[in-house]
């Protein structure tokens, strides 16, 4: 269904805010807003456009029931595979040797909290005697390579192979300085097996490996192929996984069983897909920039010659280089050319997906060595490329990209201690529409480093879930929208982990609680005038975890709106109940013919408690109790659901149960309250 807004709606004088929901054909559903925790918003995949069916039509179930089946083999497949390197005998490294620590000491800056939490879990899983598959999350040049330079040097202490997988041929070639750079001052031998190297000198790499000669290699998709051998192969570093084939991705399965996979990833992954996976795929998260980071001054701007000349120059005069990304490939050679007119002092190369991939590879190796000054290029530098020579990036078009391509590629500049630029240029002669608008200011807001992880990129999320579950399962979660098909896969490993385990299935969740009190309660505009803010507040009182956190709750509403009014007051009486009735293991709560009705599915317990201390104020049947609508009944109701808790215990004193209540003598009548009859005409 679409979202089209709260409205408010009044039966018997009884005031409510609700969802207005619209459906396929003109039907409509409206869901008190109360009652938000039984709606889940659609996050899908950018390119997806979800199809709307008809209230009460069984599609939505047949999706919903296909995704399911889908989610339960996804996570028999993830079980077996833990199981599996549960049961097959790693090998366990040693503790770290005098050479680590060195290695270690010489990291030429401060480690983030967060790299050396990392690096803690990393150190952990391999020395235990079982096959680690660890995934580190982290934001453009937040750390992750210096980790895996560590990882693999302790792996070589213990007289065992690296592997080091990586999607380019030109990342391999960074990879590999980096690598050499840091590990100089030790007898390590480290090869690098791509297109660059002579057929000679790949024939040569490939014997020496078998023999056991070279310590870590560090290649493309080359290192997977069937002529390549290990002599005593120990750990796979994989950076960027999902840019490999479904071959490739295959043969990755194989090792994980065999041996220690760490795997690099610049694309966050959800929180909440991370908690379902929890023990399965162990994730580590770096969201802490390096201390000598600065934030990238982020500029948008109608294009301009002179801006674009004067910046170029700019960061020429300091001896760095530019990206120029012109995201047409159609036109990017016209557009060279007028670059090459307008800074005829800049040596400038073209890079596209579209050349020969050689040749391609090649202008991008110049580059990085610093044979050219500006890159034209398509958005193809968006991930891997690390050169922090590069400060200043011009981005032509920038309202033609999409948010998440906006932020990584913002994130290649700025990678040293210099200050880098990035600016977002539109043409002037076409008005911005309002989604280009909102983009725009989103990435110039998000200056702050690390800002990946706090606007919610959702469409980079999504791509990080798709990427860890595979392409089959982004199908899926498309088709439910991701908060759903987190909630399925966290329901499914949930089922298989105690089928495996040999343990009692866990129990369905309770169904949904229907809390209908004659209470106008809702949060006025005058109260909190903002939707977002206003769906967020009903979002937050329809998930309060337990009374405490609703007490606290409630400072918060009154330190930032100021004093709850009457129908806010009602609001929070409702959320009290709702959470007294869940710990009682009720059904609902509802007014029915001039009573409130409490009904459970099966006997009541502790129905004898209240007969003791209710009498003939209350009458208390197997499965329902109810209590007159009359003067009083709010507290009342908390009297009865206080005592059907089932750690209760006598109070020692007189105990105040209209916590959220307003004292009788002192409260105004709310509209409809103690109105007889079923009230009919909801929705």
């Amino acid at each position: 269904a679409r979202f089209a807004g709260l409205t408010r709606r009044a039966f018997d004088g009884v005031e409510r805010e609700y969802l207005e929901l619209q459906y396929a054909e003109g039907d409509r559903l409206f869901v008190p807003a109360d009652q938000l925790d039984r709606v889940s918003r659609y996050v899908g995949p950018a390119d997806h456009r979800p199809q709307l069916t008809r209230l009460g039509s069984g599609d939505w179930a047949r999706t919903k029931e296909r995704v399911r089946r889908a989610v339960t083999d996804l996570a028999q497949e993830l079980l077996q595979l833990y199981a599996a390197r549960e049961v097959l005998p790693g090998h366990a490294f040693s503790p770290d040797t005098a050479w680590q620590q060195e290695l270690e000491a010489s990291f030429p800056y401060v480690e983030t909290p967060d790299q050396l939490t990392a690096l803690r879990e990393i150190k952990a899983d391999m020395e235990r005697p079982r096959p680690m598959d660890r995934i580190v999350v982290g934001d453009v040049g937040y750390g992750k390579t210096e980790l895996a330079v560590r990882a693999a040097f302790k792996a070589v202490m213990d007289g065992k192979q690296v592997a080091v997988l990586v999607p380019t041929t030109v990342l391999a070639q960074q990879h590999f300085q980096t690598f050499t750079e840091r590990m100089s001052g030790f007898p390590v031998r480290i090869e690098v097996l791509s297109r660059f190297r002579s057929e000679r000198q790949q024939r040569r790499i490939v014997a020496d490996l078998a023999a056991g000669r070279i310590d870590i290699l560090i290649g493309t998709h080359r290192i997977l192929q069937a002529d390549v051998r290990f002599n005593d192969l120990g750990l796979v570093i994989i950076d960027e996984e999902q840019r490999f084939g479904v071959v490739h991705k295959e043969r990755l399965k194989e090792l994980r069983r065999e041996v220690d996979v760490l795997t690099l990833s610049a694309t966050p992954i959800p929180r909440t897909l991370h908690m379902s996976l929890s023990g399965i795929r162990d994730i580590s998260t770096l969201e802490t920039a390096p201390e000598e980071r600065l934030p990238i001054k982020t500029f948008v701007t109608e294009f301009d010659e002179r801006l674009i000349r004067e910046a170029i120059l700019r960061e020429l005069d300091r001896g760095g280089q530019v990206y120029f990304v012109h995201n047409r490939v159609y036109n990017i050679d016209l557009v060279a050319e007028r670059l090459r007119r307008l800074v005829p002092e800049a040596e400038i190369a073209v890079a596209h997906g579209q050349m020969p991939e050689d040749m391609l590879e090649q202008v991008m190796l110049d580059f990085q060595q610093g044979a050219y000054d500006v890159l034209v290029c398509t958005t193809i530098i968006e991930s891997g490329l690390d050169i922090p020579n590069v400060n200043t990036i011009i981005i032509n078009q920038a309202d033609k990209l999409g948010l998440a391509q906006l932020y990584q590629l913002r994130g290649r500049v700025g990678r040293g201690a210099h200050r880098a630029y990035a600016y977002l240029l539109y043409d002037r002669h076409h008005a911005l529409s309002e989604p280009a608008q909102k983009r725009l200011q989103a990435i110039f807001e998000a200056s702050e480093l690390g800002a990946g992880f706090q606007i919610a990129l959702r469409d980079l999320e999504i791509r990080g879930a798709g990427n860890l579950l595979g392409a089959e399962q982004s199908g899926h979660l498309g088709a439910v929208g991701y908060e759903l098909y987190s909630q399925m896969l966290a329901d499914a490993v949930r089922r298989m982990r105690a089928l495996h385990n040999g343990e009692p299935p866990p129990p369905p969740p309770p169904p949904p609680l229907t809390i209908d009190l004659p209470l106008t309660a809702h949060i006025p505009e005058t109260y909190v005038a903002d939707l977002n803010l206003r769906l967020a507040v009903y979002q937050r009182l329809a998930q309060m975890p337990s009374l405490e956190a609703l007490a606290a709750y409630r400072d918060e509403l009154r330190d930032r709106f100021g004093a709850l009014p009457p129908a806010v007051e009602n609001l929070l009486y409702a959320v009290q109940v709702r959470l007294l009735a869940r710990g009682a293991g009720l059904q609902s709560v509802t007014a029915e013919e001039g009573d409130i009705v409490l009904r459970a599915a099966g006997p009541i317990a502790h129905r004898e408690r209240l007969r003791e201390a209710f009498a003939a104020r209350v009458q208390v049947g197997t499965a329902q109790v109810r209590l007159p609508l009359r003067s009083g009944w709010r507290e009342l109701l908390l009297a009865v659901l206080e005592r059907l808790q089932p750690g209760w215990q006598p109070p020692q004193s007189a105990v105040d149960y209209g916590t959220f209540a307003v004292e009788p003598q002192a409260r105004r009548r709310s509209p409809g309250e103690g109105t007889v009859g079923r009230r009919s005409g909801r929705p």
